[in-house]
């Protein structure tokens, strides 16, 4: 196709079988980008004809991941549009019309072969090591004996394929792809429930939507010849077409749920920030020019464009994704930061720190976690052990597991510490008095700082790293500091 004259219409229709992935959604995010960049709209659809799949809470699931990420749409199940219903089970009779248009010139018929006949066929075809595919049995059935056979019997409607020449798919970021017409079979477009099949029901809504470009992903190459030969069967303007690259993961394996291709509120609620995904998924493909690595959602909706878009998967980089999270949570503004700790704090400490979170203690050490945090459900973690008399829970073994299982040096760390700080007065409790006296256990202890600070951590923090040591003995305060170096040592001694 060539470029249209037409306004630019974009449109995401996911099915609501389930709570929309990674790859689903980088297809809402482009489709959203091209239309925002070059001034159309962007349509969300709908489409609800597997009826045996859908998942009750999905549509809602589909919305909130989208308005999570910003991306915001023109006409929808929610807001309504010129072009309404935008669920695919509203708008049943447009796919019967087309369907009968299409059986009236000879491009579909009526199909009566029972699940029984074409498990038979697959099995034989799959026996002589043939590709599967309908035979073609009811294509030669005339008008007459096709309705007389429909008032009696179940039947579908499937779409005679053209089988002589070629098909040829005209995509805006592969160039032009070939297929063969005699290795297509006649499809299924209208089931016997009077649902339509995806393929129809796409031609169909684009089309009266007026959709100008259909950007998805390229597992649906191997369906353009049924949609282009339906377009040109119901002489209809087809759009652009732009199939997306792979994603794949780490190991350049498929993408899977254990690569990375889980639920994209699901990386909401591990902590990850939606201006951080929005960039990643961004780059999954695209890119703004050879140096960009750092964009935002309005550069994006300024810049984006098809023709940087290139065919070569994708490789989903988890690691990427922490870095960037991690940048944009260091540049958050301070209310925000420290609003984001107290959310995050109140979701996920246990139900014995008092609510709601002590402003104070989140102020203090919001700037010590802002350099320290990669996702935000690791803030609960890193401050639990200041919201309480003793440190969190930990396992013995922890206090030695640092310093090689060796617990006559954890207990020399630990009495060594009680000596240092038991020193310092409480009017000069303060970072720098606390680190130059236990800098000054390197002497005393005849052992490298790094060696036994491990052991000070889990005694004071319950775990063997965190935030800076020093900046936390301060805020912990002397007399719990003192406290919790005791009953360490009560535990190892």
């Amino acid at each position: 196709m060539t470029e249209s004259s037409r306004p630019i219409r974009t449109r995401y229709a996911p099915s609501p079988t389930g709570d929309p992935h990674i790859g689903n959604i980088r297809s809402a995010l482009f489709s959203w980008a091209y239309a925002r960049a070059n001034g159309g709209q962007f349509l969300l659809r709908i489409e609800d004809t597997d009826r045996n799949r859908l998942v009750e809470t999905s549509v809602g699931a589909i919305m909130e991941s989208l308005r999570w990420l910003g991306i915001d749409w023109d006409e929808g199940p929610d807001i309504g549009g010129p072009h309404a219903p935008y669920f695919q089970s509203q708008r049943l009779p447009l796919y019967r019309k087309a369907a009968e248009t299409l059986m009236d010139r000879g491009r579909a018929y009526r199909c009566f072969c029972t699940a029984e006949r074409l498990d038979q066929l697959r099995a034989a075809q799959a026996a002589a090591k043939r590709p599967p595919g309908y035979d073609g049995l009811c294509r030669a059935l005339s008008r007459d004996e096709s309705e007389a056979r429909a008032r009696r019997e179940p039947y579908v409607i499937r779409f005679a394929m053209d089988r002589e020449g070629q098909t040829v798919l005209h995509d805006i970021i592969r160039g032009d792809v070939v297929f063969e017409n005699s290795l297509q079979d006649d499809f299924v477009m209208l089931k016997s429930d009077g649902y339509p099949t995806y393929h129809l029901a796409l031609i169909v809504d684009d089309t009266e939507m007026e959709i100008t470009h259909c950007i998805r992903g390229d597992e649906w190459i191997s369906s353009a010849p049924k949609h282009i030969q339906l377009y040109e069967a119901l002489g209809w303007e087809p759009p652009g077409w732009a199939h997306l690259p792979l994603i794949l993961g780490p190991d350049h394996k498929k993408l899977s749920k254990r690569s990375g291709d889980t639920a994209v509120l699901d990386y909401r609620d591990k902590g990850y920030l939606p201006e951080a995904m929005v960039n990643f998924l961004a780059l999954l493909g695209w890119s703004l020019d050879d140096h960009t690595s750092i964009l935002g959602a309005g550069e994006l909706k300024r810049h984006f464009d098809l023709a940087r878009v290139v065919p070569n998967p994708a490789v989903f980089d988890i690691e990427r994704l922490n870095h960037l999270n991690g940048h944009y949570i260091r540049a958050m503004d301070d209310g925000r930061w420290e609003a984001t700790i107290t959310e995050w704090c109140a979701r996920q400490l246990p139900e014995s720190v008092k609510r709601p979170i002590d402003p104070d203690i989140v102020k203090s050490v919001a700037p010590l976690l802002k350099e320290r945090v990669s996702r935000l459900d690791e803030i609960a973690g890193m401050v639990e052990f200041l919201f309480g008399y003793e440190a969190p829970e930990y396992e013995l073994d922890a206090l030695t597991e640092r310093v090689g299982g060796d617990a006559e040096v954890a207990l020399k760390a630990v009495d060594g510490a009680l000596v240092a700080l038991d020193a310092i007065p409480q009017e000069r409790w303060d970072r720098d008095a606390i680190e130059a006296a236990i800098r000054g256990m390197e002497a005393t202890l005849g052992m490298k700082l790094r060696k036994f600070v491990p052991v000070l951590y889990v005694a004071e923090m319950g775990r063997p790293q965190g935030i800076p040591l020093f900046d936390s003995l301060e805020l912990l305060g002397r007399e719990r500091t003192l406290q919790r170096l005791r009953t360490a040592r009560a535990r190892l001694g």
